[in-house]
């Protein structure tokens, strides 16, 4: 479809909403927690935990890197980790039967330790708060997830998923192909996003380099 067919208003971006991750919840969480933990250090493109460990049994905390966040069963990308994170903060509270693989985007570093031992540190600090305003901010992206893919048309999730990618460090931008990683968050065909994708580089929406993302000038709401 010709880039003359891109109709509605134009817009840049900043239309995405701003989430601040809580930087300072995070911090009081990794004081407490950091000396019960197993320490890791992960290359690039492996799994964080062991082979004989279950992410749905465990908290993680990454202090430095970016990880990304799949779905077992469907091979799902829900999003990528990035430092300062913790992950699987409530896995002590109700068993999770869902599974989830956290692969490195680069190396990363951190520690994990048994969601069961996180949950009784928690009580015994009394970091409620903390844990409350870490796991608000983690459902408000996955609220966000779920509004730009639920229901939405194909355009309209590659664009949300550029948007998101336009708004990460240059560093890791360059080495995530936008083809892969909108397949793997939207399970979109790879056909009708390199033809969306060829109709944006045409109009000179987005500028793009050996299948990385450089920039987005702006975007059109509707294709």
């Amino acid at each position: 479809m010709p880039v003359m067919k891109m109709a509605g208003i134009v817009v840049g971006l900043p239309d995405m909403p701003q989430l601040n991750k809580p930087l300072i919840e995070f911090d009081i969480l990794n004081q407490y927690f950091h000396t019960h933990g197993t320490p890791f250090v992960v290359a690039e493109g492996e799994s964080i935990l062991p082979a004989d460990k279950q992410a749905n049994q465990y908290t993680i905390v990454i202090l430095q890197g970016c990880a990304s966040l799949i779905r077992k069963h469907n091979e799902v990308l829900l999003g990528f980790a990035q430092a300062p994170c913790v992950i699987g903060l409530a896995a002590g509270v109700i068993t999770n039967q869902i599974d989830y693989q956290l692969t490195t985007e680069m190396q990363c570093s951190g520690y994990y330790l048994p969601a069961a031992q996180a949950l009784e540190l928690l009580e015994k600090y009394t970091l409620w708060r903390e844990a409350f305003y870490w796991m608000t901010w983690q459902h408000r992206i996955l609220e966000m997830r779920d509004n730009q893919l639920v229901g939405s048309n194909s355009y309209n999730q590659i664009r949300a998923s550029l948007l998101i990618m336009a708004k990460w460090d240059e560093s890791l931008r360059l080495r995530v192909g936008v083809m892969n990683y909108i397949q793997r968050r939207t399970r979109i065909s790879r056909s009708v996003i390199a033809e969306v994708l060829a109709a944006l580089r045409q109009g000179e929406y987005i500028r793009m380099h050996k299948g990385k993302l450089l920039s987005i000038n702006r975007l059109p709401l509707d294709y």
